[in-house]
Protein backbone atom coordinates (compact mmCIF):
# COMPACT_ATOMS: atom_id res chain seq x y z
CA UNK A 1 0.00 0.00 0.00
CA UNK A 2 1.09 3.44 -0.46
CA UNK A 3 2.36 5.83 2.66
CA UNK A 4 -0.18 8.41 3.79
CA UNK A 5 0.12 11.01 5.82
CA UNK A 6 -2.72 12.97 7.30
CA UNK A 7 -2.63 15.45 9.56
CA UNK A 8 -5.56 15.88 12.79
CA UNK A 9 -5.51 17.23 16.18
CA UNK A 10 -3.51 16.28 18.75
CA UNK A 11 -4.95 14.64 21.60
CA UNK A 12 -2.15 12.76 23.54
CA UNK A 13 1.92 13.44 22.94
CA UNK A 14 3.82 10.24 22.29
CA UNK A 15 5.39 8.56 19.56
CA UNK A 16 4.04 4.73 18.36
CA UNK A 17 3.79 2.49 15.64
CA UNK A 18 2.48 -0.79 15.33
CA UNK A 19 -0.60 -2.73 13.34
CA UNK A 20 -3.48 -1.22 12.41
CA UNK A 21 -6.59 -2.47 14.50
CA UNK A 22 -10.30 -1.18 13.39
CA UNK A 23 -12.78 0.09 15.78
CA UNK A 24 -16.43 1.10 15.00
CA UNK A 25 -16.88 -1.53 12.58
CA UNK A 26 -21.23 -2.30 11.95
CA UNK A 27 -22.19 -5.25 13.12
CA UNK A 28 -25.86 -6.74 11.64
CA UNK A 29 -28.17 -6.69 14.92
CA UNK A 30 -31.30 -8.34 14.91
CA UNK A 31 -33.79 -7.03 16.92
CA UNK A 32 -35.67 -9.83 19.18
CA UNK A 33 -39.37 -9.44 18.89
CA UNK A 34 -41.76 -8.10 21.51
CA UNK A 35 -45.44 -8.56 21.36
CA UNK A 36 -46.88 -5.88 23.38
CA UNK A 37 -45.72 -2.57 24.94
CA UNK A 38 -44.93 -4.41 27.88
CA UNK A 39 -42.92 -6.60 26.10
CA UNK A 40 -40.93 -3.86 24.65
CA UNK A 41 -40.84 -1.85 27.85
CA UNK A 42 -39.40 -5.19 29.55
CA UNK A 43 -36.46 -6.08 26.90
CA UNK A 44 -35.49 -2.49 27.43
CA UNK A 45 -35.24 -1.97 31.05
CA UNK A 46 -33.51 -5.79 30.70
CA UNK A 47 -30.93 -4.05 28.21
CA UNK A 48 -30.26 -0.69 30.46
CA UNK A 49 -29.88 -3.10 33.65
CA UNK A 50 -27.61 -5.88 31.82
CA UNK A 51 -25.38 -2.67 30.84
CA UNK A 52 -25.32 -1.41 34.47
CA UNK A 53 -23.53 -4.51 35.41
CA UNK A 54 -21.11 -4.36 32.74
CA UNK A 55 -20.32 -0.96 33.85
CA UNK A 56 -20.38 -2.22 37.58
CA UNK A 57 -18.03 -4.90 36.69
CA UNK A 58 -15.70 -2.21 34.85
CA UNK A 59 -15.46 0.10 37.86
CA UNK A 60 -14.02 -2.81 39.64
CA UNK A 61 -11.39 -3.62 37.25
CA UNK A 62 -10.31 0.00 36.30
CA UNK A 63 -7.56 2.52 38.22
CA UNK A 64 -9.95 5.66 40.18
CA UNK A 65 -9.58 7.70 36.85
CA UNK A 66 -10.98 5.43 34.72
CA UNK A 67 -14.15 4.42 37.50
CA UNK A 68 -15.06 8.18 37.73
CA UNK A 69 -15.02 8.38 34.10
CA UNK A 70 -17.19 4.60 34.31
CA UNK A 71 -18.98 6.02 37.19
CA UNK A 72 -20.32 9.17 35.09
CA UNK A 73 -21.74 6.28 32.37
CA UNK A 74 -23.62 4.98 35.20
CA UNK A 75 -24.84 8.06 36.65
CA UNK A 76 -26.26 8.99 33.11
CA UNK A 77 -27.58 5.91 32.46
CA UNK A 78 -29.25 5.53 35.95
CA UNK A 79 -30.84 8.88 35.07
CA UNK A 80 -34.14 7.68 33.68
CA UNK A 81 -34.64 11.55 31.82
CA UNK A 82 -32.72 9.69 29.36
CA UNK A 83 -34.33 6.54 28.47
CA UNK A 84 -37.73 8.47 29.00
CA UNK A 85 -37.86 9.17 25.03
CA UNK A 86 -37.34 5.72 24.45
CA UNK A 87 -39.97 4.43 26.93
CA UNK A 88 -42.14 6.76 25.00
CA UNK A 89 -41.69 5.74 21.59
CA UNK A 90 -42.12 2.00 22.66
CA UNK A 91 -45.57 3.07 23.92
CA UNK A 92 -46.29 4.35 20.61
CA UNK A 93 -45.66 1.50 19.07
CA UNK A 94 -42.03 1.65 17.83
CA UNK A 95 -39.53 -1.32 18.46
CA UNK A 96 -37.41 -1.48 21.49
CA UNK A 97 -34.13 -1.10 19.19
CA UNK A 98 -35.64 1.64 17.13
CA UNK A 99 -36.88 3.69 20.36
CA UNK A 100 -33.55 3.48 22.25
CA UNK A 101 -31.04 4.35 19.00
CA UNK A 102 -33.38 7.03 18.03
CA UNK A 103 -33.48 8.72 21.20
CA UNK A 104 -30.18 8.44 22.46
CA UNK A 105 -29.59 9.37 18.55
CA UNK A 106 -31.34 12.49 19.43
CA UNK A 107 -29.52 13.40 22.85
CA UNK A 108 -26.12 12.48 21.35
CA UNK A 109 -26.67 15.22 18.15
CA UNK A 110 -27.85 17.62 20.83
CA UNK A 111 -24.05 17.38 22.51
CA UNK A 112 -22.58 17.09 18.82
CA UNK A 113 -23.87 20.37 17.98
CA UNK A 114 -22.28 22.38 20.76
CA UNK A 115 -19.55 24.66 19.79
CA UNK A 116 -18.13 23.71 23.43
CA UNK A 117 -15.25 21.07 23.25
CA UNK A 118 -16.13 19.63 26.71
CA UNK A 119 -20.22 19.05 25.60
CA UNK A 120 -19.02 17.82 22.10
CA UNK A 121 -16.71 15.26 24.23
CA UNK A 122 -19.26 14.32 26.37
CA UNK A 123 -21.18 12.81 22.90
CA UNK A 124 -19.07 9.57 22.89
CA UNK A 125 -20.03 8.45 26.68
CA UNK A 126 -23.24 8.64 25.49
CA UNK A 127 -22.46 6.79 22.10
CA UNK A 128 -20.58 4.23 24.73
CA UNK A 129 -23.82 3.56 26.33
CA UNK A 130 -25.98 3.67 23.37
CA UNK A 131 -24.08 0.79 21.80
CA UNK A 132 -23.83 -1.22 24.99
CA UNK A 133 -27.78 -1.39 25.76
CA UNK A 134 -28.32 -2.21 22.13
CA UNK A 135 -25.77 -4.89 22.41
CA UNK A 136 -27.87 -6.24 24.97
CA UNK A 137 -31.22 -5.93 23.18
CA UNK A 138 -29.60 -7.47 20.17
CA UNK A 139 -27.55 -10.25 21.65
CA UNK A 140 -24.67 -8.94 19.54
CA UNK A 141 -21.23 -9.27 21.22
CA UNK A 142 -20.23 -5.65 22.17
CA UNK A 143 -16.48 -5.63 21.15
CA UNK A 144 -13.34 -7.74 20.31
CA UNK A 145 -10.13 -8.16 21.75
CA UNK A 146 -7.70 -5.14 20.75
CA UNK A 147 -4.50 -7.04 20.32
CA UNK A 148 -1.56 -5.07 22.56
CA UNK A 149 0.91 -3.23 20.99
CA UNK A 150 -2.10 -2.50 18.23
CA UNK A 151 -2.75 1.49 16.42
CA UNK A 152 -6.72 1.65 17.14
CA UNK A 153 -8.14 3.22 14.35
CA UNK A 154 -11.87 4.77 13.78
CA UNK A 155 -14.41 7.23 13.73
CA UNK A 156 -14.20 7.70 17.76
CA UNK A 157 -13.21 4.98 20.34
CA UNK A 158 -15.69 4.39 23.90
CA UNK A 159 -14.38 4.97 27.35
CA UNK A 160 -14.91 1.39 27.82
CA UNK A 161 -12.83 -0.17 24.73
CA UNK A 162 -10.18 2.00 25.77
CA UNK A 163 -9.67 0.82 29.46
CA UNK A 164 -9.94 -3.08 28.33
CA UNK A 165 -7.04 -2.65 26.30
CA UNK A 166 -3.76 -3.84 27.74
CA UNK A 167 -1.47 -0.28 26.99
CA UNK A 168 1.49 -1.57 28.69
CA UNK A 169 2.79 -3.23 25.74
CA UNK A 170 2.20 0.11 23.24
CA UNK A 171 -0.14 1.13 20.78
CA UNK A 172 -1.61 4.57 20.20
CA UNK A 173 -4.62 6.01 19.20
CA UNK A 174 -5.99 7.80 15.72
CA UNK A 175 -9.35 8.97 14.80
CA UNK A 176 -11.61 10.36 12.42
CA UNK A 177 -13.55 12.18 14.12
CA UNK A 178 -12.79 12.54 18.10
CA UNK A 179 -12.18 15.16 20.59
CA UNK A 180 -8.90 16.30 22.85
CA UNK A 181 -11.50 16.97 25.50
CA UNK A 182 -12.99 13.49 25.48
CA UNK A 183 -12.50 11.79 28.54
CA UNK A 184 -11.07 8.64 26.13
CA UNK A 185 -7.97 11.78 25.26
CA UNK A 186 -8.07 12.62 29.54
CA UNK A 187 -7.51 8.79 29.87
CA UNK A 188 -4.85 8.58 26.98
CA UNK A 189 -2.86 11.53 28.31
CA UNK A 190 -2.90 9.83 32.19
CA UNK A 191 -1.54 6.80 29.93
CA UNK A 192 1.19 8.50 28.14
CA UNK A 193 -0.98 6.67 25.15
CA UNK A 194 -0.29 8.97 21.84
CA UNK A 195 -3.68 9.82 20.43
CA UNK A 196 -4.36 12.22 17.46
CA UNK A 197 -8.15 13.28 16.47
CA UNK A 198 -9.87 14.88 13.91
CA UNK A 199 -8.42 13.00 10.98
CA UNK A 200 -11.34 12.56 8.88
CA UNK A 201 -11.52 10.03 6.15
CA UNK A 202 -9.12 7.38 7.04
CA UNK A 203 -9.30 4.44 4.78
CA UNK A 204 -8.47 0.99 5.35
CA UNK A 205 -3.79 0.05 6.18
CA UNK A 206 -2.06 -2.44 7.62
CA UNK A 207 0.62 -0.90 10.04
CA UNK A 208 0.94 3.21 11.04
CA UNK A 209 2.67 5.81 12.68
CA UNK A 210 1.35 7.99 15.10
CA UNK A 211 3.18 11.52 16.37
CA UNK A 212 0.64 13.04 19.01
CA UNK A 213 2.57 16.07 19.80
CA UNK A 214 2.41 16.80 16.23
CA UNK A 215 -0.83 15.60 15.55
CA UNK A 216 0.40 13.45 12.84
CA UNK A 217 -0.48 9.67 11.31
CA UNK A 218 1.39 7.81 8.70
CA UNK A 219 -0.14 4.85 7.53
CA UNK A 220 1.22 2.02 5.47
CA UNK A 221 4.83 3.74 6.48
CA UNK A 222 7.49 3.18 3.54
CA UNK A 223 10.93 2.06 3.83
CA UNK A 224 12.06 5.71 5.01
CA UNK A 225 9.36 6.70 6.98
CA UNK A 226 10.14 3.64 9.10
CA UNK A 227 13.65 4.00 9.24
CA UNK A 228 13.23 7.15 10.72
CA UNK A 229 11.29 6.42 13.22
CA UNK A 230 13.92 4.44 15.91
CA UNK A 231 15.87 8.00 15.90
CA UNK A 232 12.53 9.95 15.96
CA UNK A 233 10.97 7.84 18.99
CA UNK A 234 14.82 8.02 20.89
CA UNK A 235 14.97 12.04 20.69
CA UNK A 236 10.79 11.80 21.38
CA UNK A 237 12.03 9.83 24.80
CA UNK A 238 14.73 12.33 25.48
CA UNK A 239 12.51 15.27 25.45
CA UNK A 240 10.00 13.92 27.18
CA UNK A 241 12.15 13.28 29.59
CA UNK A 242 13.18 16.83 30.14
CA UNK A 243 9.50 17.79 30.04
CA UNK A 244 8.46 15.89 32.54
CA UNK A 245 12.12 17.37 34.62
CA UNK A 246 11.04 20.96 33.93
CA UNK A 247 7.45 20.43 34.34
CA UNK A 248 7.39 21.25 38.16
CA UNK A 249 10.05 23.91 37.34
CA UNK A 250 9.28 28.04 37.24
CA UNK A 251 9.66 28.95 33.63
CA UNK A 252 12.39 31.47 32.34
CA UNK A 253 13.55 32.98 29.19
CA UNK A 254 17.18 32.38 28.53
CA UNK A 255 17.48 35.74 29.33
CA UNK A 256 15.96 35.70 33.14
CA UNK A 257 12.64 36.76 32.21
CA UNK A 258 10.13 35.12 34.08
CA UNK A 259 6.74 33.54 31.82
CA UNK A 260 3.74 32.70 34.13
CA UNK A 261 2.38 29.14 33.19
CA UNK A 262 -1.40 28.66 34.21
CA UNK A 263 -3.25 25.61 33.25
CA UNK A 264 -6.70 25.69 31.44
CA UNK A 265 -9.64 23.33 33.08
CA UNK A 266 -12.60 21.63 31.54
CA UNK A 267 -13.92 20.32 34.44
CA UNK A 268 -13.01 19.41 38.48
CA UNK A 269 -11.79 15.95 36.41
CA UNK A 270 -8.69 17.83 34.75
CA UNK A 271 -7.54 18.26 38.02
CA UNK A 272 -7.20 14.61 39.31
CA UNK A 273 -3.97 13.23 39.87
CA UNK A 274 -2.31 16.67 38.87
CA UNK A 275 -0.14 18.82 41.38
CA UNK A 276 -0.57 22.52 41.53
CA UNK A 277 2.99 22.51 41.63
CA UNK A 278 3.30 22.34 37.96
CA UNK A 279 1.56 25.78 37.47
CA UNK A 280 1.38 29.52 38.29
CA UNK A 281 -2.18 29.27 38.69
CA UNK A 282 -5.65 28.00 36.64
CA UNK A 283 -5.66 30.49 33.73
CA UNK A 284 -9.28 29.16 32.78
CA UNK A 285 -11.67 27.67 34.37
CA UNK A 286 -14.97 26.55 31.56
CA UNK A 287 -17.82 26.86 33.54
CA UNK A 288 -19.83 24.90 30.98
CA UNK A 289 -19.25 21.68 33.02
CA UNK A 290 -21.98 22.85 35.04
CA UNK A 291 -24.26 23.41 32.75
CA UNK A 292 -24.67 20.15 30.66
CA UNK A 293 -27.53 20.14 28.38
CA UNK A 294 -30.59 17.96 29.31
CA UNK A 295 -29.62 18.55 33.26
CA UNK A 296 -31.05 21.11 35.54
CA UNK A 297 -29.73 24.47 35.61
CA UNK A 298 -27.08 24.28 38.92
CA UNK A 299 -28.88 26.62 41.43
CA UNK A 300 -26.10 28.84 43.47
CA UNK A 301 -24.72 26.09 45.87
CA UNK A 302 -23.80 23.91 43.42
CA UNK A 303 -22.35 26.16 41.60
CA UNK A 304 -20.26 27.90 44.70
CA UNK A 305 -19.53 24.68 46.24
CA UNK A 306 -17.87 23.79 42.08
CA UNK A 307 -15.72 27.08 42.59
CA UNK A 308 -14.37 26.62 45.95
CA UNK A 309 -13.45 23.01 45.49
CA UNK A 310 -11.37 24.24 42.76
CA UNK A 311 -9.85 27.06 43.55
CA UNK A 312 -9.02 24.93 47.10
CA UNK A 313 -6.91 22.47 44.29
CA UNK A 314 -4.80 25.60 43.20
CA UNK A 315 -3.69 26.27 47.27
CA UNK A 316 -3.63 30.23 47.13
CA UNK A 317 -2.69 30.48 43.20
CA UNK A 318 -4.90 32.74 41.24
CA UNK A 319 -8.10 30.84 39.51
CA UNK A 320 -9.56 32.84 36.38
CA UNK A 321 -13.33 31.30 36.21
CA UNK A 322 -15.12 32.21 32.94
CA UNK A 323 -18.60 33.06 32.92
CA UNK A 324 -20.75 30.77 31.03
CA UNK A 325 -19.90 30.38 27.42
CA UNK A 326 -23.45 29.28 25.82
CA UNK A 327 -25.12 29.88 22.49
CA UNK A 328 -25.94 29.44 19.23
CA UNK A 329 -25.02 25.66 18.12
CA UNK A 330 -24.15 25.35 22.13
CA UNK A 331 -28.08 24.61 23.58
CA UNK A 332 -28.83 24.77 26.98
CA UNK A 333 -32.51 24.26 27.20
CA UNK A 334 -34.00 27.68 29.60
CA UNK A 335 -31.25 29.58 28.64
CA UNK A 336 -30.24 29.44 25.08
CA UNK A 337 -32.29 30.32 21.86
CA UNK A 338 -33.40 28.07 19.11
CA UNK A 339 -33.41 28.94 15.34
CA UNK A 340 -30.48 31.09 14.75
CA UNK A 341 -29.06 30.91 11.20
CA UNK A 342 -25.26 31.89 12.35
CA UNK A 343 -25.16 30.08 15.63
CA UNK A 344 -21.18 31.73 15.78
CA UNK A 345 -22.46 35.32 15.19
CA UNK A 346 -25.24 35.16 17.65
CA UNK A 347 -26.44 35.34 21.15
CA UNK A 348 -23.29 33.24 22.87
CA UNK A 349 -21.14 33.87 25.66
CA UNK A 350 -21.65 37.58 27.52
CA UNK A 351 -24.07 38.50 25.03
CA UNK A 352 -26.41 35.33 26.17
CA UNK A 353 -25.80 36.28 29.74
CA UNK A 354 -26.96 39.48 29.25
CA UNK A 355 -29.82 38.76 28.01
CA UNK A 356 -30.64 35.89 30.45
CA UNK A 357 -29.70 38.13 33.79
CA UNK A 358 -31.44 35.65 36.14
CA UNK A 359 -28.99 32.79 35.38
CA UNK A 360 -26.09 35.27 35.06
CA UNK A 361 -26.79 36.53 38.51
CA UNK A 362 -27.07 33.09 39.95
CA UNK A 363 -23.48 32.42 39.10
CA UNK A 364 -22.33 35.94 40.29
CA UNK A 365 -23.72 35.35 43.27
CA UNK A 366 -21.75 31.96 43.51
CA UNK A 367 -18.21 33.86 42.34
CA UNK A 368 -18.87 36.53 44.84
CA UNK A 369 -19.17 34.30 47.44
CA UNK A 370 -16.44 31.72 46.64
CA UNK A 371 -14.07 34.69 46.32
CA UNK A 372 -14.47 35.56 49.76
CA UNK A 373 -11.24 33.15 50.67
CA UNK A 374 -9.76 32.37 47.44
CA UNK A 375 -8.20 34.10 44.31
CA UNK A 376 -10.32 34.00 42.25
CA UNK A 377 -10.75 36.45 38.93
CA UNK A 378 -14.36 36.46 36.43
CA UNK A 379 -13.55 35.79 33.18
CA UNK A 380 -16.32 37.27 30.49
CA UNK A 381 -16.54 35.75 27.17
CA UNK A 382 -17.19 36.81 23.84
CA UNK A 383 -16.86 40.68 24.70
CA UNK A 384 -17.48 42.89 21.86
CA UNK A 385 -18.10 46.02 22.74
CA UNK A 386 -17.36 48.38 26.04
CA UNK A 387 -20.86 48.74 26.72
CA UNK A 388 -21.18 44.88 27.61
CA UNK A 389 -18.34 44.82 30.28
CA UNK A 390 -19.93 48.17 31.53
CA UNK A 391 -23.10 45.92 31.98
CA UNK A 392 -21.58 43.16 33.67
CA UNK A 393 -19.84 45.19 36.40
CA UNK A 394 -23.30 46.56 36.96
CA UNK A 395 -24.99 43.45 37.49
CA UNK A 396 -21.63 42.67 39.95
CA UNK A 397 -21.33 45.66 41.63
CA UNK A 398 -25.47 44.88 42.00
CA UNK A 399 -24.90 41.38 43.31
CA UNK A 400 -21.92 42.28 45.66
CA UNK A 401 -24.26 44.81 47.07
CA UNK A 402 -27.59 42.51 47.65
CA UNK A 403 -25.23 39.86 49.14
CA UNK A 404 -23.45 42.60 51.80
CA UNK A 405 -27.18 43.19 52.45
CA UNK A 406 -28.44 40.08 53.18
CA UNK A 407 -25.18 39.28 55.35
CA UNK A 408 -23.94 36.80 53.11
CA UNK A 409 -20.19 37.06 53.24
CA UNK A 410 -18.87 38.09 49.82
CA UNK A 411 -16.24 39.80 47.68
CA UNK A 412 -15.84 41.55 44.72
CA UNK A 413 -13.27 39.87 42.67
CA UNK A 414 -11.50 41.49 39.62
CA UNK A 415 -13.26 41.43 36.45
CA UNK A 416 -11.82 41.09 33.11
CA UNK A 417 -12.41 40.22 29.65
CA UNK A 418 -11.62 37.54 26.94
CA UNK A 419 -10.24 38.61 23.90
CA UNK A 420 -11.77 36.58 21.23
CA UNK A 421 -13.09 39.35 19.02
CA UNK A 422 -11.15 41.21 16.25
CA UNK A 423 -13.10 44.26 17.81
CA UNK A 424 -12.19 43.63 21.04
CA UNK A 425 -8.20 43.62 20.08
CA UNK A 426 -8.46 46.28 18.18
CA UNK A 427 -10.27 48.70 20.80
CA UNK A 428 -8.43 46.91 24.06
CA UNK A 429 -7.51 49.96 25.40
CA UNK A 430 -11.32 51.31 25.36
CA UNK A 431 -12.35 48.46 27.65
CA UNK A 432 -11.63 49.38 31.59
CA UNK A 433 -11.28 45.43 32.51
CA UNK A 434 -8.82 44.07 35.68
CA UNK A 435 -7.14 41.88 33.10
CA UNK A 436 -7.52 40.60 29.20
CA UNK A 437 -7.16 36.96 27.98
CA UNK A 438 -6.83 36.34 24.93
CA UNK A 439 -8.81 33.42 23.76
CA UNK A 440 -6.94 32.32 20.89
CA UNK A 441 -9.56 30.18 19.18
CA UNK A 442 -12.25 32.56 18.52
CA UNK A 443 -10.04 35.08 17.51
CA UNK A 444 -8.12 33.22 15.21
CA UNK A 445 -11.68 31.67 13.62
CA UNK A 446 -13.21 35.26 13.21
CA UNK A 447 -9.81 36.70 12.22
CA UNK A 448 -9.05 34.14 9.41
CA UNK A 449 -12.92 33.19 8.67
CA UNK A 450 -11.72 29.70 8.85
CA UNK A 451 -13.39 26.92 11.12
CA UNK A 452 -10.46 24.49 12.64
CA UNK A 453 -13.23 21.94 12.53
CA UNK A 454 -14.23 21.78 8.88
CA UNK A 455 -10.95 19.81 7.15
CA UNK A 456 -11.00 22.13 3.58
CA UNK A 457 -10.21 25.35 5.32
CA UNK A 458 -8.33 23.79 8.52
CA UNK A 459 -5.24 25.23 6.88
CA UNK A 460 -6.25 28.63 6.81
CA UNK A 461 -7.02 28.30 10.87
CA UNK A 462 -3.32 29.33 11.85
CA UNK A 463 -2.95 31.15 15.23
CA UNK A 464 0.45 32.05 14.16
CA UNK A 465 -1.07 33.59 11.19
CA UNK A 466 0.48 37.57 11.10
CA UNK A 467 -2.68 38.97 11.17
CA UNK A 468 -3.73 36.95 14.13
CA UNK A 469 -0.95 37.50 16.05
CA UNK A 470 -0.72 41.77 15.60
CA UNK A 471 -4.26 41.78 16.94
CA UNK A 472 -2.66 39.79 19.93
CA UNK A 473 -0.18 42.50 19.93
CA UNK A 474 -2.84 45.32 20.27
CA UNK A 475 -3.72 43.14 23.72
CA UNK A 476 -0.71 42.86 25.13
CA UNK A 477 -0.36 46.87 24.57
CA UNK A 478 -3.21 47.84 25.85
CA UNK A 479 -2.33 45.76 28.73
CA UNK A 480 0.69 47.66 29.54
CA UNK A 481 -0.08 50.82 28.62
CA UNK A 482 -3.33 50.34 31.25
CA UNK A 483 -1.09 48.69 33.61
CA UNK A 484 -2.90 45.39 33.79
CA UNK A 485 -2.24 41.30 33.33
CA UNK A 486 -2.60 40.09 29.87
CA UNK A 487 -2.79 36.30 29.39
CA UNK A 488 -3.66 33.83 26.58
CA UNK A 489 -5.42 30.49 27.17
CA UNK A 490 -6.15 29.39 23.87
CA UNK A 491 -4.82 26.19 22.25
CA UNK A 492 -2.37 28.28 20.44
CA UNK A 493 -0.52 28.61 23.91
CA UNK A 494 0.16 25.09 23.97
CA UNK A 495 1.44 24.65 20.97
CA UNK A 496 5.11 24.64 21.40
CA UNK A 497 6.05 25.80 17.77
CA UNK A 498 4.03 29.10 18.50
CA UNK A 499 5.71 29.76 21.88
CA UNK A 500 7.78 32.24 20.41
CA UNK A 501 5.80 33.70 18.45
CA UNK A 502 3.70 34.58 21.69
CA UNK A 503 6.62 35.45 23.27
CA UNK A 504 7.58 37.81 20.64
CA UNK A 505 3.94 39.65 20.46
CA UNK A 506 4.96 40.55 24.77
CA UNK A 507 2.90 37.48 26.47
CA UNK A 508 4.52 36.65 29.51
CA UNK A 509 2.21 34.37 30.99
CA UNK A 510 0.78 31.30 29.15
CA UNK A 511 -2.19 29.04 30.12
CA UNK A 512 -2.42 25.54 28.27
CA UNK A 513 -3.40 21.79 29.14
CA UNK A 514 -2.03 20.32 31.82
CA UNK A 515 -0.53 17.42 30.19
CA UNK A 516 1.87 20.59 27.98
CA UNK A 517 3.45 22.57 30.72
CA UNK A 518 6.38 20.32 30.21
CA UNK A 519 7.15 21.14 26.87
CA UNK A 520 5.89 24.45 26.64
CA UNK A 521 8.22 25.06 29.78
CA UNK A 522 11.24 23.38 27.33
CA UNK A 523 10.47 25.19 24.68
CA UNK A 524 10.69 28.64 26.56
CA UNK A 525 13.73 27.51 28.55
CA UNK A 526 15.37 27.04 24.75
CA UNK A 527 13.65 30.54 23.58
CA UNK A 528 16.88 33.02 23.00
CA UNK A 529 15.75 35.64 20.82
CA UNK A 530 14.06 38.40 22.89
Amino acid sequence: MTERRISGRPASPGLASGPVFMIGKPRPRTEKATATQEDGDAALRSAIDAALVDLVSLVEAVDEEGADIIGFQIAMLEDEALSEGAFDAIAAGVPPVHAWRSALDAEIADYERSEDAYFRARGTDLADIRDRVLAHLTGVAESEKVPPGSVLVGEDLPPSLFLSVDWSKGGAIALGAGSPSSHVAMLARSRRVPMVTGLGALGEASQAIVDGAAGTVTFDPGSASLADFGPALARRHEADARAETMKTEPAFLANGTRIDIMINVASPDDLKGISPEICDGIGLVRSEFLFEPGRPLPDEEAQYAAYVAIAAWADGRPVTIRTLDAGGDKPIPGVTSDGESNPFLGLRGLRLSLARPETFRVQLRALARASLHHEIRIMLPMVTVPGELAEASALLDEVVASLIAEGTPCRRPPLGIMVEVPAAALGALRFPADFYSIGSNDLTQYTMAAARDIADVAGLNDAGDPAVLELMARAVGAGKARKVPVSICGDAAGEVRLVPKLIGVGLTCLSVPPALVGAVKAAIADFKHV
